[in-house]
């Protein structure tokens, strides 16, 4: 049985001119076919027009180029729009446009499924299939923004990796990924304007301190203390509060990047008076920006509900008196199943 084709996207520049070399094509050739995978998107050999038909024929027969593909798309009535993606081989992703007056984010997946089994997460409820490629990632960002560009005239301005699975436990092609989006012969998009979201994976906080990356980090912390938090997020159990306080600490000594904690209330839970005030606590033990305060949108598997608005709006008031930075985020797309926690690959 004769080994698969590589993919064309996996080959290095080295490796891609030792090729034209080979068949006997000139240097060119290598700008030429990157110009048509990272700055044209070409998901086809054939699209390649500049390049001989020969050509073509022979990268078409030495290499393949899968991509993904919008498999289903529906629209919010607040202008969000949700895509369903289908790999190569078959498996389903979802992504998302959330569209404001000043920004226009790419909301994108890094795993098929997910193993962390959150409980408030539909995607946690998922088994995980695989990582998603580097190239699969940078697929979704293109694709979304072409839906930008398409509905609203503009191009993306900000991307977080807050879709399906981890991104943390997919490390390398999630940076790979990032590097691909930042680079001036790729997107050439601000790493700024990057966050990248994590339900706290400590060891691997710290190595991106060591990596000195340049993207801006979210913790999902969604519980003040480890006894809450070991509830809804097994992750804890092996990553809990104090650990992961201490690789953010690294983590921004090594970068001086931006943190923020997101956290989702459920009512009864983690709504009191009580948990703002030891979440404040937390806060001040973390150099964070921001806390991010999520309405929790309800999936099927899981039995919490939104606590009343007199009850958020008293727990934000207990936030502002202790001078948390703290922030109220209304969730978009909730209609289309679009929102924080409700990524399951649903049919309409």
């Amino acid at each position: 049985m004769s080994a698969p084709l590589p993919n064309i996207r996996h080959q290095s520049p080295a490796e891609l001119e030792s090729y034209f070399n080979r068949i006997g094509e000139k240097n060119f050739r290598l700008k030429q076919v990157q110009e048509w995978i990272w700055q044209k998107h070409a998901h086809s050999f054939e699209a390649m027009s500049n390049l001989s038909k020969d050509l073509r024929t022979k990268l078409a027969a030495d290499f393949t180029l899968p991509a993904l593909r919008v498999d289903e798309t529906q629209y919010s009535s607040d202008g969000t729009i949700k895509s369903r993606f289908k790999t190569f081989d078959g498996h389903n992703i979802e992504g998302v446009l959330i569209p404001t007056e000043e920004r226009k984010t790419a909301c994108v997946s890094s795993q098929i499924g997910c193993s962390l089994s959150c409980k408030f997460c539909a995607t946690g409820y998922m088994d995980r299939k695989r990582n998603l490629s580097f190239d699969e990632i940078v697929d979704q960002v293109v694709l979304i923004n072409q839906q930008s560009e398409k509905t609203y005239e503009k191009k993306l301005t900000n991307i977080v990796f807050m879709g399906m699975g981890e991104p943390l436990m997919n490390y390398g092609n999630v940076l790979q990924a990032i590097e691909r989006i930042t680079s001036e012969d790729g997107l050439f998009m601000s790493p700024r304007r990057i966050t990248v979201s994590t339900a706290g994976v400590a060891k691997q906080i710290r190595m991106l301190g060591d990596d000195q990356v340049r993207f801006k980090l979210a913790l999902s912390l969604h519980a003040p203390n480890d006894e809450k938090r070991n509830k809804i997020m097994p992750i804890n159990e092996t990553n809990n509060i104090k650990v992961l306080t201490e690789a953010l600490n690294y983590f921004y000594k090594k970068t001086g990047n931006e943190i923020t904690l997101e956290y989702i209330l459920f009512k009864n839970l983690n709504d009191s008076e009580k948990d703002a005030e030891e979440l404040t606590k937390v806060f001040r033990q973390i150099p964070a920006d921001l806390i991010n305060i999520i309405e929790y949108n309800p999936i099927d598997a899981f039995r919490f509900t939104k606590p009343e608005e007199e009850d958020v709006q008293n727990f934000m008031n207990i936030l502002s008196a202790n001078k948390v930075n703290a922030r109220l985020r209304r969730s978009r797309g909730k209609d289309i199943d679009a929102a924080c926690g409700q990524l399951a690959n649903k049919n309409k």
